[in-house]
């Protein structure tokens, strides 16, 4: 028995910060809401740090101690909370199904980092046609499923590689940029209260979805809550560290984006190369030239080759790990003798083979890569609204649940937080159906805002295909 302990490989609490880290904030998720909301969004960011992120870390660190011996993640949670099973497996349909259109961003945002190390500008649009960005896309992520089940150990070695990459690269952009600020370089930005202040438009509100799509994730790090030693103290310690390199990276690189963009005079491809352009023109400004964004396009590769295999990993784990049978094909919870759940990898391919070909109906590859970046501020906060429904299941039976640590002691207050996450969350959600990249009325528009019905359509009505072809496969049991 002594000698099984001892050859347990236990995860550091450092490691499971960075590995949440990749799948939750990277230096390019700061562009889209600079480009969205300008300078105002600093407020918004320090709003959420104190209103949203920090309870959200801490909410999901009291629920993952209590289901700590749960595989399920998520699921786990929404299934013994509830006492549901059907909850359960529509939470687990809800958290599998929403990160395939992240897969897909990720995957995309690996073409255009190689695009920049080979051609080491921003032609790729002008280069390369939708059909092969598609493709190329969709190769990578059957490329990627192959690769994790190849290699055991890429999660953690990947996790350390590009988080920690990217966690050190985008606090030297902010100190680069102060250095540079006290060397003669003038922000792009007229900075002024009046330009830090929010306006309170219909498009202010629908882009809220994509800041909670940029900070939340915290929930991924629970499955892997058994493979810590300590786990009642050395979980908590994550969640805060990674609340801290949130917080730090959304408005102290904000700020610094700032002096290189003006924020009312955005590119319409921002979101796309934006990232590359800042460490250029950081390069350019500090005498270095073109390196720091070489130096970053490396950085963002590894970053989101560990995203994808997070991302892989985790979600097929909750979807496949704790459902009730009653629910799922067999064929599809099988797992092959690593513990890996190999059909859902490829019903995952699958479906990302078919939102590839729904996002090529759209005119270029910067089109393709805004429309499904803004899908994921749809998907993405409603599967983030079920930790706070699972969280008020635990503090309203809380007599029945036991925790190692607990957020807020008092019930009422509890409750109150977890009530405001909730209802925040599944507002801003619903308002990130209205496109963001085109004006109302116009075909863009029109052609943008069926798309994102048509695809949250497909995911519910496969979500009840699942339930009735097990329901046919116990027929043939019986």
């Amino acid at each position: 028995m002594l000698d099984e302990k001892q050859n347990t490989h236990y995860m550091n609490w450092i490691v499971i910060a960075l590995l949440d880290f990749v799948t939750i904030i990277s230096f390019e998720n700061i562009f889209y809401p600079f480009q969205n909301q300008g300078l105002s969004v600093v407020i918004s960011w320090v709003f959420l740090l104190f209103t949203y992120v920090i309870p959200y870390a801490l909410i999901a660190t009291q629920l993952g101690l209590t289901f700590q011996n749960q595989d399920g993640g998520l699921a786990s949670w929404i299934r013994r909370g509830t006492h549901s099973d059907l909850f359960g497996y529509i939470t687990s349909w809800m958290y599998w199904t929403q990160t395939i259109p992240y897969l897909v961003d990720v995957s995309n945002s690996v073409i255009v980092s190689l695009s920049w190390i080979i051609l080491g500008n921003d032609s790729l649009g002008q280069r390369m046609s939708t059909f092969t960005f598609g493709m190329l896309t969709f190769a990578i992520i059957l490329f990627f499923i192959i690769f994790e089940n190849l290699f055991r150990d890429s999660l953690e070695v990947l996790s350390i590689i590009g988080g920690g990459a990217m966690f050190l690269i985008s606090v030297l952009f902010v100190f680069m940029t102060v250095w540079a600020l006290t060397h003669g370089a003038h922000p792009a930005t007229h900075l002024s209260l009046h330009a830090f202040k929010p306006s309170f438009s219909l498009h202010y509100f629908s882009t809220t979805g994509l800041l909670i799509f940029a900070m939340s994730g915290a929930e991924l790090a629970a499955p892997y809550i058994s493979k810590m030693r300590n786990p009642k103290r050395e979980f908590p310690k994550a969640m805060w560290l990674l609340a801290i390199m949130t917080g730090f990276i959304t408005i102290f690189g904000t700020l610094a984006l700032s002096v290189f963009f003006d924020a009312n005079h955005i590119p319409s491809d921002f979101k796309m190369n934006g990232p590359y352009r800042a460490f250029h023109l950081l390069g350019e400004q500090v005498g270095l030239g073109k390196s720091l964004m070489y130096l970053f396009a490396f950085v963002q590769l590894f970053f989101m080759l560990a995203q994808l295999a997070i991302l892989i990993d985790a979600a097929s784990r909750v979807f496949a790990s704790d459902t009730a049978t009653k629910y799922m094909p067999t064929w599809l919870t099988k797992k092959n003798k690593d513990g890996r759940p190999v059909h859902s990898y490829t019903l995952t391919a699958g479906i990302s083979l078919l939102l590839l070909l729904l996002s090529g109906t759209l005119p270029n590859i910067n089109a393709i890569y805004n429309w499904l970046l803004n899908l994921n501020g749809i998907v993405s906060p409603y599967k983030t609204a079920l930790v706070f429904v699972a969280f008020l299941a635990i503090r309203w039976y809380e007599g029945e649940f036991n925790s190692d640590y607990v957020y807020i002691s008092n019930r009422r207050g509890a409750l109150a937080v977890g009530w405001w996450c909730f209802i925040f969350t599944f507002i801003c959600a619903t308002m990130g159906f209205i496109p963001q990249d085109a004006a109302v009325g116009t075909h863009a528009f029109n052609h943008q805002l069926l798309m994102n019905f048509l695809t949250v359509s497909f995911l519910i009505v496969l979500g009840f295909l699942l339930p009735y072809l097990r329901k046919l496969e116990m027929k043939k049991e019986a």
